[in-house]
């Protein structure tokens, strides 16, 4: 109770800076959805409500300070939390969803602390659900069913160099230190990502490497996590095509040394026509060496505009899994399970 007093009187200061300060921007996102997940749990299938669906529910606050020579310092603190309840996101953190600040200028810009990865910033501009909703990549992309986290979305104590847009080309590099007193390489984490963005076309490559991370049966702990991901989009205007291609390897540093690869294919669409938009993906995850553990996800999506900042959403997801496989199931269901997922929600922005 203390902590969210505290919490609270941090976030009331903030709105009262803004009021005073032009260059601080107040933002939100409020997210809510019911859900049915039809995943063979051993208690059942279970109807719920949702937070964050489409797009994570958050409370933001960022700005600019003009330095002059060109040079200027930026800051963003976003806070995640859940509609349905009423709690804080990401583990009860204060700023979950980021904490940074930075300097910018012709050279690009570098900023500091809790912040989204390279890889996973590729993948929410490639993804036809923009990583949401029951379609949303990172349910299956990456995931052997032996790791987690695969697809890291943030990283803390991080720094990270974003270069100018150049004639459409963009690059990052991310390094979040591991702070483990005595081995600078436990846990920590480098990010690069490379695209290219002008006119119809956006392409892009991320590249991920996380250091001694947990890992479960039948890879045992200390393990680094690679993932690469090179994905597009060209836009026909009556319909936007997606195609993406990814591989993970986790190599386990402890003997018997087991190492698990997987390699994902995602093709998908985007057909917008008037205030409608409907997404179509299909996913498949093979695990390489493990056999049995392939897993495939089939997706559809819709949504409808009501206004600039307010619209009305539903998915629905179907994946299945080969015998070994336990992708997107109940920890009590018996692999091979295949799981149904259905969103109804509503999404508004500020």
């Amino acid at each position: 109770m203390k902590k969210s007093l505290i919490a609270l009187a941090v976030l009331g200061s903030f709105a009262g800076l803004t009021s005073a300060q032009t260059n601080v921007t107040i933002y939100g996102v409020v997210d809510v959805a019911i859900s049915r997940d039809n995943n063979n749990a051993a208690a059942g299938n279970v109807t719920r409500m949702d937070s964050g669906v489409q797009s994570g529910s958050r409370l933001g606050f960022k700005g600019r300070e003009d330095l002059g020579g060109g040079l200027s310092a930026s800051f963003q603190l976003e806070n995640g939390f859940n509609v349905d309840n009423g709690t804080f996101a990401q583990g009860g953190l204060l700023f979950g969803r980021q904490a940074w600040v930075g300097l910018n200028g012709s050279f690009g810009s570098v900023k500091l602390g809790r912040q989204y990865t390279p890889l996973f910033n590729a993948l929410d501009t490639i993804d036809p659900f923009g990583t949401g909703m029951a379609g949303d990549t990172t349910r299956i992309m990456f995931n052997g069913g032996f790791v987690s986290g695969a697809v890291p979305l943030r990283t803390n104590n991080t720094i990270n160099y974003s270069t100018p847009d150049m004639g459409g080309f963009t690059g990052a590099a991310a390094y979040g230190l591991g702070e483990k007193a005595g081995d600078s390489a436990a846990n920590r984490e480098l990010g690069l990502g490379l695209g290219y963005a002008n006119g119809p076309i956006n392409v892009q490559f991320a590249y991920n490497k996380q250091n001694q991370q947990t890992a479960v049966a039948p890879v045992t702990s200390n393990n680094d996590i690679k993932a690469a991901f090179l994905g597009g989009t060209y836009d026909f205007k009556v319909v936007k095509a997606h195609l993406a291609y990814g591989e993970s390897t986790v190599d386990n540093n402890i003997a018997p040394t087991t190492s698990v690869k997987t390699r994902n294919w995602l093709a998908g669409v985007t057909i917008p026509f008037g205030a409608s938009t409907v997404m179509a993906s299909y996913i498949r995850n093979n695990v390489r060496d493990i056999s049995n553990s392939n897993s495939n996800q089939w997706a559809l999506g819709y949504t409808y505009a009501l206004s600039k900042r307010t619209n009305l959403y539903t998915s629905f997801a179907r994946t299945t899994n080969d015998s070994a496989a336990r992708i997107n199931i109940d920890a009590t269901a018996p692999a091979g399970s295949n799981d149904s997922l259905y969103n109804v929600g509503i999404r508004h922005t500020f």
